[in-house]
């Protein structure tokens, strides 16, 4: 099972669905993410090797805030 920003994906749906399950990324964004990691985005989560999810943890941690980085930046500016 993929884990992502500690979210666990889902194993048979489709990379560019299963990293919507991030907040923050929506689907245009996941589909931005997999061209930076050059991953085809009708590969199932199940299929991705350790090397494709360490690709898309790196696009993520360069390119992108999501889950506790951007819950806490959603609460600061709320506040």
């Amino acid at each position: 099972m993929a884990r992502i920003e500690g979210v666990d994906l889902p194993r048979n749906k489709r990379i560019d669905i299963a990293l919507s399950y991030l907040y923050g990324v929506g689907r245009a964004n996941a589909k931005d993410i997999l061209a930076k990691a050059q991953i085809n985005p009708a590969t199932r989560t199940q299929d991705l090797t350790e090397a494709d999810i360490a690709h898309i943890r790196d696009v993520l941690q360069r390119d992108y805030r999501v889950e506790g980085e951007l819950r806490k930046e959603v609460e600061m500016n709320i506040k």
